[in-house]
């Protein structure tokens, strides 16, 4: 049976924040963590070894297969910041027109540095993607 790699662990928020090695992703990474903080309302979990989320919800596809993911997150990763938010959320697309510099992937949006996007869209797009995970998966 497939088992999903990326869990919520109890590994230290901090601890993963501190032992990046850019000084600015590390910067980026602490003020990603109090906007995704504060516009959530959930505390930050370590997901895997590498991502921090927030809050979680239960999928289960028509596959059979289910599991649990967090809401949001993000990964200071060594290319570039990693922000993880709802696939398919229907705003998403006009929100990002108004972002500011970025890449995408089905769930991922790839930014290089915080001073590239409006961190008042990032605020948007992390409410529309929790309530679009939300309504697809109410319990």
């Amino acid at each position: 049976m497939y088992e999903l790699k990326t869990k919520e662990t109890d590994h230290s928020v901090i601890e993963f924040i501190e032992s990046v090695e850019s000084e600015k992703k590390k910067q980026d990474a602490y003020e990603l963590l109090d906007i995704f903080t504060e516009t959530t309302g959930y505390e930050a979990k370590m997901w895997g070894t590498s991502i921090i989320g927030f809050g979680s919800y239960h999928y289960k596809y028509a596959t059979g297969h289910e599991g649990d993911a967090a809401l949001v997150g993000f990964s200071p990763r060594k290319a570039k910041i990693s922000l993880y938010f709802a696939p398919g959320e229907t705003e998403r697309d006009e929100l990002l027109k108004k972002f500011g510099k970025h890449t995408t992937g089905k769930a991922c949006v790839y930014i290089n540095k915080l001073n590239d996007v409006d961190r008042e869209v990032l605020k948007e797009l992390i409410v529309a993607s929790i309530k679009c995970l939300r309504e697809r998966y109410p319990n």
